[in-house]
């Protein structure tokens, strides 16, 4: 292994190096254009039309863009990985090759599977049937936390607010099985659609599982309305992202006395903890839940119950099961036309529970530390655009910047994969029982989550696995991280022009640092903490400004009477629109004293940058999901992640000379810039 990842680096630091002295680094994907379309009138069309219009969206993907096709190329990556280590059944117990070796190899065991049908979870759903009074509910509950079933609360480690070098206990709402609280409460047609298709779903699942038509019928129709109850106890999706309105740190007692009906103690107990300040994220829900808890029949209980131990185990079931979970999650609410494959099913199920061993062998081959080198110089020259940003803003006072300056020079930048890797070895993975395996690594990363509670934070853990195609900002712990998955074409190459890894994984880069300082980051301070650190009067003007990029989400339409709730995209909006803009700043930052990059394939340097964005960012989304993202994912959709930001940046309309009357030039009056 350590002869061919040698072999490997040579060969793509030779290729560059060729590529660099003979002036021929890569530029945009020139034949992904749709030259019928103008650039000027919507950029989104422009940059990568021809690309979607050839490869439209897979039966089993809710969207599609390159980089969604470079996320389910890194599984085709991480497959071929998982063959190899599968097909050796030698390996020393507790290594990493036996742990995700013989996970893959019981998850792709479908006979096997198929051939238990429901049997797999009967022994639990018998723990069930023998509840007999609210006692014996509260010990399921935390029997089902043990093993990730995380309903109707979650509790969890996590940074306090207020002092985030500690970790203490956050407890959550949680327990409903559709996507958030709307869907219970809300009458607009494509919720009551949602219900009545949800009781169905419920009751289908209950029939799988051996329980006749009318007990089905009449458990789903119980799960429904205990649900429903915690929904409306529960904060809808724009409220939560206001760290003030879930924040609520007290004493045990304290907590206890907010939800009397459950044994906090005996719970804390049987989980390891003890007792100690926590936060609450919503109070009111866990009075809704104490209250039901001796209000509602137990029976009814143990129906929710078993529902929850069937919608968590589907997934790793016979097909049957399988087949019923997508049809409501995959098809009804994303849009998708059939499952992915199996052994696509299995690489995302070990990555998730066995992320880190899996990550080892994914960084060991496929992410060199040229690459590492080379982003880490990206962040660099962000975090320098962002500080000039700051220093250069004509509405901030400055003491603020002061204070924005120093979170800044705090951020600790996260590339590639963890310094310390976890250790699984005494997690018992076999062949033999692949849902004893789910159990066996669900509890490993319970067990591993709880560890945390009462500690210093470790700022060594991540949130992420390191084949993960995404990024992430921690407020609390002031960081960004970004994974080697992510760090892949498009978003990022060693063999790409600096204008194209700016415009691409630069301006993600630039986003994360952005939320440092979008409308919920920018109440932490530069320890972590949640504090008021701006001026009065620089606050009103920020929020002013945040305020125009609400109003510009708000009239982003998916489809007639759907469109982006503004408040619920604010931060993720903010971020694509800071982090073009610092992104841009990097890019000139990056150039100075070097030689100029050259017009390649007719596209100038600037063209080449935001054509990168557009092309890295364009999704084409099914309908189905973009109604399921427009209600509760604070991220927009593709579309509006590229048209969105560019409209604001005079650099892009200069970039392609735009007129100023151009759809794609917001009017003067109308153009939002926050950072």
């Amino acid at each position: 292994m350590r002869i061919s990842r040698v072999m490997m680096v040579a060969a793509v630091l030779s290729a560059t190096l060729a590529q660099a002295q003979s002036g021929q680094l890569r530029g945009v994907e020139v034949a992904d254009i749709n030259r019928a379309a103008d650039a000027c009138s919507d950029f989104y069309d422009y940059a990568n039309g021809k690309w979607r219009a050839e490869n439209p969206i897979p039966a089993a993907m809710p969207r599609w863009s390159r980089r969604w096709a470079a996320g389910e190329a890194a599984k085709d990556r991480l497959h071929e990985i998982l063959d190899q280590v599968s097909a050796l059944r030698d390996q020393s117990k507790g290594s990493v090759e036996q742990l995700i070796g013989d996970f893959y190899g019981a998850c792709t065991d479908e006979g096997t599977i198929n051939s238990l049908g429901a049997k797999p979870v009967m022994m639990l759903i018998g723990e069930v049937d023998q509840i007999r009074d609210v006692a014996a509910v509260q010990r399921m509950i935390g029997r089902f936390h043990a093993i990730g079933i995380r309903v109707p609360f979650q509790l969890v480690g996590g940074s306090d607010n207020h002092k985030p070098a500690d970790v203490i206990a956050q407890v959550y709402a949680g327990g409903l099985g559709m996507p958030d609280r709307d869907y219970y409460v809300k009458s607009d047609a494509r919720f009551k659609d949602a219900r009545e298709k949800y009781v169905a779903h419920v009751a289908s699942m209950f029939r799988l599982a051996g329980v006749s038509e009318a007990t089905a019928a009449a458990d789903a129709a119980f799960v429904v309305r205990m649900e429903t109850r915690l929904a409306e106890a529960s904060l809808d999706n724009v409220a939560l992202r206001d760290p003030v309105a879930t924040d609520h740190k007290m004493s045990f007692g304290e907590l206890q006395r907010l939800a009397p009906s459950f044994n906090w103690a005996a719970y804390y107990k049987a989980t390891g903890l003890t007792a100690a300040p926590l936060n609450v994220a919503e109070p009111r829900f866990l009075q809704a839940f104490s209250r039901d808890l001796t209000a509602e029949p137990v029976a009814q209980w143990k129906a929710y119950l078993k529902w929850h131990l069937l919608n968590s185990a589907a997934p790793s079931l016979s097909d049957d099961f399988v087949r019923e979970d997508f049809a409501f999650n995959g098809a009804y609410l994303n849009g998708a036309t059939e499952m992915k494959p199996r052994w696509k099913r299995c690489v995302e199920l070990t990555d998730s529970l066995l992320g880190e061993a899996l990550g080892k062998k994914y960084v060991d081959k496929y992410f060199p530390p040229e690459a590492k080198a080379r982003m880490q110089e990206l962040v660099k020259n962000l975090l320098a655009a962002m500080g000039e940003t700051i220093q250069g803003l004509d509405w901030m006072s400055a003491d603020t910047k002061r204070r924005a300056a120093e979170k800044l020079a705090t951020f600790n930048p996260k590339i590639g994969y963890p310094d310390r890797w976890k250790d699984y070895s005494e997690v018992p993975i076999s062949r033999t029982s692949f849902w004893q395996d789910v159990l066996a690594g669900r509890t490993f990363n319970v067990r591993d989550d709880l560890s945390t509670i009462g500690k210093p934070v470790d700022r060594g853990r991540w949130g992420m696995t390191p084949p993960t195609s995404d990024a992430y900002y921690n407020p609390l712990l002031n960081e960004i991280v970004f994974p080697a998955g992510i760090l892949q074409p498009p978003a990022f190459s060693m063999e790409a022009n600096d204008a194209v890894n700016y415009g691409a994984i630069g301006v993600v880069i630039g986003h994360e640092i952005s939320h440092g300082f979008d409308d919920q980051g920018a109440q932490y301070d530069a320890q972590g903490r949640l504090s008021d650190w701006w001026t009065p009067e620089d606050l009103k003007k920020f929020q002013s400004r945040t305020e125009c990029v609400v109003r510009q989400f708000d009239n982003y339409f998916v489809e007639p009477g759907i469109h982006h709730n503004g408040k619920l995209v604010l931060g993720e909006s903010i971020g694509d629109l800071a982090g073009a803009k610092i992104a841009y700043r990097a890019f000139q930052i990056a150039q100075r004293g070097k030689e100029p990059i050259p017009t390649i394939d007719g596209f100038t340097p600037e063209q080449q940058f935001f054509i990168a964005w557009g092309q890295f960012r364009g999704d084409a989304v099914r309908p189905e999901f973009a109604r399921t993202m427009v209600q509760g994912d604070p991220h927009p959709i593709g579309k509006f992640r590229v048209i969105g930001p560019l409209s604001n940046l005079p650099e892009f309309a200069q970039a392609f000379g735009c007129k100023p009357d151009a759809p794609m030039v917001r009017p003067p009056a109308d153009k939002c810039e926050v950072w």
